[in-house]
């Protein structure tokens, strides 16, 4: 026998570090039978991994943003319109719309697992806040702290550099909906608002009030298309008979019903729901602020949004995004149970005693998510007190201009108040009673 045919002696079976024990399974494997695991997770498991959709401007990637006509870097939003304007000749021009661009407004019926636009994907824990270009006209080198700017100037040729690509770190979306309501316009509002609530505003507040000071943000959202089905399931009542027993100088109202099994199945599709994807705007904890006041706000035209180009942020000041798809499905879960519990609402009207609902399930078969910045002009004012106070917010939408707002007031004021419209209907009432007897 050739030393060739010899047999090889067997392997040893390898058990440290850097076994196959310890190598993560191969794509498309899963160690466990998928079959065995408890419904919800099995469906995890076997969901498709989420789709992106490229919306990345490649034309702007050097963070340079040109004229069309004459090449020009000194490019910002035209005042109360959606149209980009050159400082240097004045030529105008629209950016394409981003529903037109990538069809985010068609297919709702068809929409299954999870589409992410690259605006919108996962936030990399390592990723910088810092960006740096080369400057195309100088060899320069221009840093961008993203984490409170968007734009820097060239110190050297002068040329305006924005940031258009779109890191992983939650500072670039897919799309931003302009300011259309200038500054002036939400000045007028946010003193308006609080001239008529100034009687009982508080003395601090009215003494430091600045309207001047608004700010105009944009805020970060996700925007999300979704096709789901929902099962609700409880007991209604029919009132038959109503009646009164005394007992002493005690009346007790009584009433008799049928109650009857209820079950109601409902098939939607929801078209740019906003959802915010800023843990601080997020946080509607009524006794540390009143964030709520920006949802009274919505809606915004999300139709008109644009394609992303850091020049609409030009004059503006910005926030991050730092919550991911996944954060967010518990709240797009609650948003379309209540959009279900709604249209469900019509059919229940002969329950005239309520229906109480005691299993709820929903599915979604589907979701498209785009990142989006939406405009809002704050107003904010810290009121002193325990725990760090409160922050109240006047907010106006960028868009509509709708305005809505929590105006700190002096409770002894309105306790008076109370009481002296108590003590006057009280009075109007003696004076009834003596003038019918």
């Amino acid at each position: 026998m050739s030393k060739s045919d010899t047999p090889s002696p067997p392997v040893p079976p390898v058990t440290g570090p850097g076994s196959p024990r310890d190598v993560p399974p191969a794509p498309g494997s899963f160690p466990i039978d998928p079959d065995t695991l408890p419904d919800p997770i099995r469906a995890e498991v076997l969901a498709p991994d989420p789709v992106a959709i490229d919306t990345a401007a490649e034309e702007l990637k050097d963070g340079l943003n040109r004229c069309p006509k004459c090449g020009a870097t000194e490019i910002q939003q035209k005042p109360g319109t959606d149209l980009l304007i050159c400082l240097y000749c004045r030529n105008e021009w629209h950016a394409a719309r981003v529903e037109e661009e990538f069809g985010f407004g068609e297919g709702l019926d068809e929409l299954e697992g999870t589409i992410i636009a690259s605006g919108a994907q996962n936030i990399a824990a390592d990723a910088a806040s810092l960006m740096t270009f080369k400057c195309a006209g100088c060899g320069a080198e221009v840093t961008i702290n993203t984490a409170n700017a968007m734009t820097a100037r060239c110190h050297w040729c002068r040329h305006v550099f924005g940031v258009n690509e779109q890191v992983a770190n939650g500072a670039v979306p897919d799309a931003v909906l302009p300011f259309h309501i200038k500054k002036d316009d939400a000045v007028a509002r946010i003193r308006q608002f609080v001239d008529k609530r100034r009687m009982f505003a508080l003395k601090a507040f009215k003494d430091e009030f600045t309207p001047e000071n608004v700010i105009g943000v944009y805020l970060p959202y996700m925007i999300v298309d979704g096709k789901a089905s929902v099962d609700v399931a409880g007991q209604g009542e029919i009132e038959t008979r109503r009646y009164t027993r005394q007992n002493g100088k005690q009346k007790t109202t009584y009433y008799d019903a049928d109650v009857y099994q209820v079950e109601r199945h409902v098939d939607f599709t929801v078209d740019d729901l906003p959802l915010e994807s800023s843990t601080e705007r997020g946080n509607l904890d009524s006794a540390a602020n009143t964030n709520n006041i920006i949802n009274t706000i919505l809606p915004f035209d999300t139709k008109n949004a644009v394609k992303w180009n850091a020049s609409y942020l030009a004059g503006f000041s910005s926030e991050k995004r730092d919550r991911d798809v996944d954060h967010l499905h518990p709240r797009l879960e609650d948003q379309l149970l209540s959009i279900a519990r709604a249209q469900i609402e019509k059919s229940v009207g002969r329950y005239d005693r309520g229906v109480r609902w005691d299993e709820e399930d929903v599915q979604v078969h589907g979701s498209r998510w785009v990142s989006m910045y939406l405009p809002v002009w704050l107003y904010s004012y810290q009121q002193p007190g325990r725990n760090g106070g409160m922050l109240h917010y006047i907010a106006v939408n960028g868009r509509t201009g709708e305005t809505m707002g929590s105006v700190p007031v002096q409770q002894w004021k309105l306790l008076l108040a109370a009481l002296t419209v108590g003590t006057f209907i009280e009075g109007l009432a003696v004076a009834f009673l003596v003038f019918a007897s």
